[in-house]
């Protein structure tokens, strides 16, 4: 399972200073060149200040009083080749000086807020390994796939949910996405996850296990508060059961031809059932060797790019469908970020079934896997 952090949101000036620590101190020794070339005395000795300043942004509080330092030094040989008056070359010092505390002090505060930051990113992340389980690349008879990104990259977790468990009912698993942002969005979809994984265990019946979940999110969101969520089982016999809960419909990859499953009889988010008193349904279809299906969230769907098209999935989803899951699900979350221009919104998840034919499986697990050639739709 992978998790993508957008690394691609840092700025690029930032990161340049990063790699290089030296230019604060390439900018003051050019100011100086400038000076000395064109003989304007104390013209150019303001501007010193940026290198402590620049320094500050990104390095330790060592480092800008270095270049503090190596600015007021220079600031003192300006101000006598220059034969500046006594009173000129102090009140620059002086500012100097207090611009390289000043940025000293910035240093001190920065470094501070990062390693805060840090430590929040490493408990959102131990928090999101928590609630979202890694999946394994095999369940029972199907070859597996997620991907999930949240649009809060510093967090690395969303509202965004999803999960598959090998039960003695066979395999059975959900995604869903979680009305709203932020922390409460997180607590509803722990509170969704926790009562599937238990009910999926429990119940032999799937239309029992979304119940279980609806009266649980009954019990506990408000009344303006809902989950789109589709729950999709395997009982086995080369057959899947698909309910769906007011969330977009999956894709079915069969031969090749991408076919959205769209429910027989609509049915309202879960949370909701109270106030539309319609209930779900149960959806049966074929699913034989080499089908695959791919459940998503509204934040892939949804993504638009500078021109606000939408991200086109299904087809997408016929251009990169191969029998790697991985790589097809890698293939598509690369689109879209390119799509978007490198920045999602929205939470976005996928998860991709696949069934792999029985030459595929024998193929899988012996030594020579990954030596394989994979077949691609296109």
């Amino acid at each position: 399972m992978s998790h993508a952090p957008d690394h691609g949101r840092d700025h690029w000036p930032r990161r340049l200073v990063a790699v290089t620590p030296v230019l604060p101190i390439l900018i003051v020794s050019a100011l100086v060149l400038f000076d000395l070339i064109g003989g304007s005395g104390m013209t150019w000795v303001p501007l010193l200040a940026t290198g402590p300043a620049l320094a500050a942004t990104t390095c330790g509080p060592r480092w800008v009083v270095l270049v503090g330092l190596l600015a007021v030094a220079l600031c003192v040989t300006l101000g006598i080749r220059g034969g500046a008056p006594g009173t000129e070359l102090a009140i620059a010092l002086a500012a100097l000086t207090v611009v390289t505390l000043a940025c000293g002090l910035t240093s001190v505060l920065r470094g501070r807020r990062e390693r805060v930051l840090a430590a929040v990113r490493s408990v959102a992340e131990a928090a999101q390994h928590a609630l979202l389980q890694p999946i394994p690349a095999t369940v029972g008879p199907f070859r597996v796939a997620v991907r999930y990104s949240a649009a809060a990259a510093e967090a690395r977790i969303g509202g965004d949910l999803y999960a598959l468990v090998s039960t003695p009912y066979g395999v059975r698993l959900i995604v869903g996405d979680v009305r709203g942002k932020g922390l409460p969005a997180v607590g509803t979809a722990a509170l969704v996850l926790g009562v599937f994984r238990e009910a999926a265990y429990d119940e032999p019946d799937l239309l029992a296990v979304v119940a279980r979940i609806e009266r649980s999110l009954a019990r506990n969101l408000g009344s303006d508060d809902f989950v789109t969520a589709v729950v999709a089982g395997y009982p086995g016999e080369g057959q899947l059961e698909v309910v769906n809960c007011g969330h977009a419909p999956p894709l079915l990859v069969r031969d090749c031809a991408v076919v959205p499953v769209d429910p027989d009889r609509p049915a309202p988010p879960l949370g909701l059932r109270t106030l539309s008193g319609e209930t779900p349904s149960l959806q049966v279809l074929p699913f034989a060797d080499g089908d695959q299906l791919l459940l998503y969230t509204d934040g892939v769907t949804e993504a638009r790019n500078h021109a606000r098209e939408f991200y086109p999935l299904a087809e997408g989803l016929a251009r990169h469908t191969c029998d790697e899951p991985t790589r097809t699900v890698t293939a598509l979350h690369d689109e879209l970020l390119a799509h978007v221009g490198g920045r999602l919104h929205d939470d976005a998840a996928l998860l991709l079934l696949h069934k792999p034919t029985a030459p595929e499986t024998a193929v899988t697990h012996s030594p020579a896997a990954t030596d394989r050639t994979v077949r691609s739709c296109t």
